[in-house]
């Protein structure tokens, strides 16, 4: 299955010169790298927050496959969907999906399910894509849409996809799309961002939970 894009022209240029050119303007090839587990960058239009993106993903040391898990926007498909297998196309080519990794997260957990639906008119994944494969053109990605749920779900999931990983000695980053704030004054929206990025650094995913009930 090929997954076409649907924000191209829109969050981000249609034509592959203008792309590549939007690109070379974020993304720094010769920042310092850093070994990381997985890092959280925004899905806005490129205009808003190509910048920040391509700060977050020039200081990453590459690995074979990134696993994007985004929100859902359009509320279509399954509600925990993981896009199984296929190629997702970008105005810089083609994409292909790590299917091993894909299926042994759906096998290991209870929620997580095979669907397209989900991914057909959703951009949070999407936007994601063309900064992975500038800079590694045969990256793989396994793409997982998220509605709202409990926290005991999202740690259930969080624990199938480590024991993906672990089980198949897969090298891989995850990959949270996701916007911080809308729409905020630059002062509060960094007093919020930091007390989660606290609790993120800590590790502590009940605090984080904590601190983002309290903030919205």
């Amino acid at each position: 299955m090929i997954r076409n894009p649907s924000v191209a022209g829109y969050f981000y240029p249609a034509s592959p010169a203008e792309i590549k050119a939007m690109l070379a303007r974020y993304i720094d090839k010769s920042a310092p790298k850093e070994d990381v587990v997985g890092l959280l960058m925004p899905h806005a239009g490129y205009q808003y927050s190509g910048a920040v993106a391509g700060a977050a993903i020039s200081r990453v040391s590459f690995k074979d496959t990134f696993i994007i898990m985004g929100p859902t926007h359009s509320g279509m498909g399954k509600p925990f969907s993981v896009m199984p297998e296929g190629t997702w196309r970008t105005p810089l080519g083609d994409v292909k999906v790590d299917e091993e990794l894909a299926r042994k997260i759906i096998e290991l957990s209870e929620y997580a399910e095979e669907d397209y639906e989900a991914h057909e008119d959703e951009h949070a994944v999407e936007v994601q894509v063309p900064f992975l494969q500038y800079i590694k053109p045969d990256v793989k990605i396994v793409p997982i849409i998220l509605a709202g749920a409990s926290d005991a779900i999202y740690k259930e999931i969080g624990h199938a996809i480590a024991r993906a990983i672990k089980e198949l000695n897969r090298e891989a980053i995850i990959l949270a799309s996701g916007d911080m704030t809308h729409r905020e004054p630059a002062p509060r929206a960094r007093e919020k961002d930091m007390k989660a990025v606290e609790a993120m650094l800590a590790l502590d995913e009940d605090e984080l939970t904590r601190r983002y009930n309290n903030l919205r």
